[in-house]
């Protein structure tokens, strides 16, 4: 069954990646482009301080698939012995696979701000924002974590 999960997690964060371009491609040449230079990074107070491109989430997403290729070179929490091995790498794919997606929403979910932003001639993020998707990510992280940790 986890595999199932796995590549369901895979083509959610592929289809949000979709998302993210068809989203950025639509607003600079769409039917209302936006001007040729726009505000895509936001520092944690929500000021722009820098520019991103949808190309940083797309290589994420890449690198993070390139690594669940090699579990047999993960580290673990806990020390695994060859019964717990498979539990934990199990554990740690399904860590990626959530993350991965989650990250690739996380991109659209900036992407759209920031052309929201743009759009409506605002230059911040909610201040909710950056403790919200930590919450969210961490959150995964440590369940994760925890579930590897009782495996032993």
């Amino acid at each position: 069954m986890e595999g199932v999960v796995r590549k369901t997690l895979f083509y959610v964060g592929l289809i949000l990646l979709a998302g993210l371009w068809i989203y950025t491609y639509e607003a600079i040449s769409g039917s209302q482009p936006l001007p040729a230079r726009i505000p895509t990074h936001f520092d944690a107070a929500g000021n722009i301080n820098g520019w991103l491109l949808p190309t940083l989430g797309t290589g994420l997403f890449v690198l993070m698939t390139l690594v669940a290729f090699f579990p047999q070179s993960f580290n673990f929490p806990v020390r695994p012995t060859p019964a717990t091995r498979p539990q934990l790498e199990a554990l740690a794919l399904d860590m990626i696979a959530w993350l991965r997606a989650e990250i690739a929403g996380l991109f659209l979910w900036i992407q759209y701000m920031i052309i929201a932003s743009v759009r409506a001639g605002a230059s911040r993020f909610s201040p909710l924002f950056l403790p919200v998707v930590l919450l969210f990510v961490f959150g995964t992280i440590i369940a994760h974590i925890v579930a590897m940790i009782r495996v032993r």
